[in-house]
């Protein structure tokens, strides 16, 4: 299992990736999301995240588009024609889902276009071995 530090002037936030379902950007902000349903803002932008994701050793976390990263573990159902993607699964009490401008009115719309999500479910069909998470 890895660990990120996460390191401020003012405090460290330690959390093993395998528990952090996603992250979204929040302007100069990011929230971090981790399985248990607790959230965490930071003082970062989403590139940030990007970079140290990067240099872990097992990355499971991939970009979609300019506001989430989410953790491949996670990923349940990528839907091209609704725009929406669902992450279930392991200690999560109950799926996540985001929606694209599809739905401007939920209260998980961002920024999933539709080219995207079509790259990420290419990525995953991609991928070789098994998955494992």
């Amino acid at each position: 299992m890895e660990w990120l530090r996460i390191s401020t002037s003012t405090e460290l936030v330690r959390v093993a990736t395998d528990e952090i379902v996603y992250v979204r950007a929040d302007g100069n902000y990011s929230d971090l999301v981790l399985t248990n349903g607790q959230r965490r803002k930071m003082t970062f932008q989403l590139h940030f995240f990007d970079e140290v994701f990067q240099q872990l050793q097992n990355n499971m976390f991939v970009r979609v588009g300019r506001s989430l990263i989410v953790n491949k573990r996670y990923i349940y159902v990528i839907n091209l024609t609704e725009q929406q993607l669902i992450l279930s699964g392991g200690d999560l009490k109950e799926p996540i889902v985001f929606y694209g401008q599809s739905k401007a009115d939920s209260p998980q719309n961002i920024s999933l276009a539709r080219e995207g999500l079509r790259q990420l479910k290419e990525l995953l069909e991609n991928e070789k071995g098994s998955d494992n998470g």
